[in-house]
């Protein structure tokens, strides 16, 4: 991919992560409460499960962004034809 285009995605993605931290609150009204994190997370655990969501995306932004997400799922192509 171009990096004209991979890098304004890569934001995008980063700052779609980052709003999934900060406003973690607005992502329990909209979605609800997450069983398998209050189970496992405690009290309060869907709004941590939120944002370490957010955080995976923020990182895969970076991956994107940086052209590593390619190599990656190359990579993972790769592995899973030769077998």
């Amino acid at each position: 991919m171009s990096p004209l285009y991979r890098i304004p995605l890569g934001l995008l993605v980063m700052v779609i992560g980052y709003f999934m931290v900060a406003k973690s609150e607005k992502m329990f009204e909209w979605f609800g409460q997450n069983e398998f994190a209050e189970k496992y997370l405690g009290s309060g655990g869907s709004r941590f499960f939120y944002k370490l969501i957010g955080i995976l995306v923020v990182f895969a932004g970076i991956f994107i962004a940086t052209n590593v997400m390619s190599d990656i799922l190359g990579g993972t192509a790769k592995v899973l034809t030769n077998t």
